[in-house]
């Protein structure tokens, strides 16, 4: 079993010199549900800026763009109202290379048809939340995923999206979690990040990685709304870097149990990206 560690060669990869800018380090853009809705496209924003993409971008409705502006300072905002929005924005700034959809975004028929030009991009992409529901809702979205996807189900979401392969009223054991995460791999084309105390990581054709925190207490307290948007967007941020999907899924992962032990008990989603200065620093980053 290979089990994810913090080796030299990923704290090599997080760290930045000093001739380069902030494109040197991507560009990424979330996308956002509507007004009331944007809290959790705002923490990915933020988690993907924290962990060191060079610029951030909150894609809303034009109903969310006030709220959005209230809320966020260095992460930028422009209107996605609906597909063409999307495309239009993508057409002209080809430095957007990450894009996060799904936390928040919402179940709108139109959103598929949003989904559906993210994918036909072929820009890297993590997929989380609402935007797994609507593949399991469309299974035609499911055949445009590419080798730049990256997603990040948990165990309901998994069910639904990979039927037949998640696991049953009496539970999983690591080695059949391990086995499904492959062949959900497999079977996508992309990276799969199934998310628990005991998340695996597969990328096509390749065996799962580990990251077990069922011994953490603090692990214990990423149990809380919003977590899994801050994952998805650390994740985003380092697929902007330049990191393969795989080793974007595998490092935000470990950086994401990084951040709760360092907020410990009483964490809250908001505390997570805050820790990554102090992470960084106690790497030597």
């Amino acid at each position: 079993m290979t089990v994810l560690t913090m080796t030299p060669e990923r704290i090599d990869s997080l760290r930045k010199r000093s001739d380069q800018h902030k494109f040197d380090h991507g560009s990424v853009l979330v996308l956002s549900g509507p007004a009331t809705r944007t809290g959790a496209a705002r923490l990915a924003a933020m988690a993907a800026l924290r962990v060191g993409a060079g610029l951030v971008t909150v894609g809303a409705p034009r109903d969310a763009l006030p709220e959005c502006a209230a809320h966020l300072t260095g992460i930028m905002l422009r209107e996605v109202s609906e597909a063409l929005d999307l495309s239009l924005i993508l057409a002209e700034d080809q430095r957007i290379n990450a894009l996060c959809i799904g936390p928040g975004f919402g179940l709108e028929p139109a959103n598929g048809a949003t989904l559906r030009a993210a994918l036909a991009t072929h820009r890297a992409v993590v997929l989380d939340a609402d935007a797994l529901t609507l593949m399991a809702q469309d299974r035609e979205l499911f055949t445009q995923l590419h080798g730049g996807c990256v997603l990040t189900p948990h165990a309901g979401e998994f069910r639904r999206l990979f039927p037949g392969l998640g696991e049953d009223g009496d539970g999983f054991t690591l080695d059949e979690k391990k086995d499904a995460t492959q062949r959900a791999a497999d079977l996508s084309g992309a990276v799969v990040l199934y998310k628990g105390a005991q998340t695996t990581i597969a990328a096509p054709g390749c065996p799962a990685t580990v990251l077990d925190t069922t011994s953490e207490q603090d692990a214990a307290w990423l149990a809380t709304a919003g977590a899994g948007d801050v994952l998805a967007g650390l994740v985003t941020g380092l697929l902007a870097r330049g990191n393969p999907p795989v080793q974007a899924a595998e490092t935000g992962a470990l950086l994401h149990a990084m951040a709760a032990r360092e907020a410990g008990p009483g964490l809250i989603a908001e505390d997570l990206p805050q820790q990554i200065p102090g992470i960084y620093r106690r790497l030597g980053i």
